[in-house]
């Protein structure tokens, strides 16, 4: 009887723990839990931890929560201009809803990255096509790639499935017309260039005119000063020589000075010989009257 006890608690003890172990439920936190109950989803775990459901009666699906990344094929794409390029791509993208992406996609990352594929492609597409080949090139610094998501919209959202980043890893023209497309954004890069330098040389040339202009208006203006000022200090002179001269204790200096004036005028260019009136204030000092 004790032998019979002690089987029947141990058994006891072993059924315990399996209805335990199948009731508890963990949760990582790069994952989503969901509880079923006959097939259906009755709910679902975000948080991590230990959570517990009805053992053997319900049972529990994991689905990825973390953010996945997935590659894109590459793709052929027409331009505005009609021109072909080769599209390389990936897609940053998480499960936001578990349970539409379980509904619609059986909880499959397989179908959900073909639904990715099918939507970022299409979205692609659109917009490339309404943009030339330059336009494309001039805009690989991230607005494509802006502009890109920004089509896509809320496609995606009835799958469970929100895309963060679509980022274009190269969107290169075919190797068969490189060449000629390089040529060809050279030459208008040149044009450009050569325009500006017109329009630099147009106005150096302008600014040029406009300073010479000034200069000479200046230049006019100080000459007009000058001779004020010249006309002004010759009459200034002609005032203070007319008092001199009016005064005759100072006219006989005046007439003195203004005749050896004379004499040294006379003696230049190399004359030595000096021929004076008998009369003159010069003749006079020589003799001494």
């Amino acid at each position: 009887m004790k032998k019979t006890g002690k089987l029947l608690g141990g058994l006891i003890a072993v059924g315990a723990v399996l209805i335990l172990t199948s009731s508890m439920v963990i949760t990582y936190p790069d994952e989503y839990k969901l509880i079923r109950q006959f097939g259906e989803i009755v709910r679902v775990e975000e948080q991590p931890g230990i959570s517990f459901k009805i053992p053997f009666i319900q049972s529990s699906d994991t689905i990825p929560k973390a953010l996945q990344i997935y590659d894109i094929p590459k793709s052929d794409v027409i331009t505005k201009d009609k021109k072909s390029m080769i599209a390389d791509a990936f897609v940053l993208w998480r499960i936001s809803d578990p349970v539409l992406f379980t509904r619609h996609l059986n909880g499959q990352v397989a179908q959900a990255q073909s639904r990715i594929s099918a939507s970022v492609f299409s979205s692609l597409k659109s917009v490339i096509s309404n943009m030339d080949q330059t336009e494309i090139i001039e805009n690989r610094d991230g607005k494509l790639a802006l502009d890109i998501k920004a089509n896509i919209g809320n496609s995606l959202d009835g799958y469970g499935i929100q895309v963060l980043a679509v980022e274009t890893k190269s969107l290169d023209m075919p190797d068969d017309n490189k060449q000629s497309v390089y040529e060809r954004m050279i030459s208008e890069r040149n044009n450009i260039a050569a325009s500006y330098t017109a329009q630099g040389n147009s106005s150096a040339q302008k600014i040029k005119n406009d300073t010479t202009k000034e200069v000479e208006v200046m230049k006019s203006r100080a000459s007009a000063d000058a001779e004020k000022i010249r006309a002004e200090g010759e009459a200034q002179y002609m005032h203070i020589l007319s008092e001199a001269y009016n005064d005759a204790s100072k006219a006989d200096f005046y007439n003195f000075v203004r005749s050896l004036d004379a004499a040294k005028a006379s003696l230049k260019n190399g004359g030595n010989t000096l021929i004076l009136d008998k009369d003159s204030p010069i003749t006079r000092i020589f003799y001494g009257y």
